[in-house]
């Protein structure tokens, strides 16, 4: 996805719920440089900065993403959210750590 694309919803979508950059740092416990790094297209947040971003702003992660996702892709990170949210800790935890060793090693 374009970042400037991604940094520029962020940033409408920030100011439509009122919020400051360094107070949408604050509830997502980064530095506000990161998020004005994120908003202006330098940076690409981290998945779970993106997560956190997210939550802190009330938006579905599809609709930060809408102009890169067709519609399939939209309904299978519909289909994950679900199944996110229903998971105890204990298996959110299990998951991730199974994401993460699985992008670490490349395809054989």
């Amino acid at each position: 996805m374009e970042q400037s694309k991604l940094g520029k919803r962020i940033n409408e979508v920030r100011k439509s719920r009122g919020l400051t950059a360094d107070k949408l740092s604050e509830l997502c416990n980064i530095n506000a440089t990161y998020l004005r790094q994120i908003e202006g297209g330098a940076k690409m947040p981290s998945l779970p900065v993106f997560i956190d971003i997210c939550k802190a702003l009330h938006i579905s992660p599809d609709y930060l993403l809408q102009d890169e996702l067709s519609e399939n892709e939209i309904s299978e990170i519909h289909e994950i959210e679900m199944l996110w949210k229903d998971a105890p800790l204990s298996k959110q935890e299990l998951a991730l750590a199974m994401i993460k060793a699985a992008l670490k090693h490349p395809e054989q």
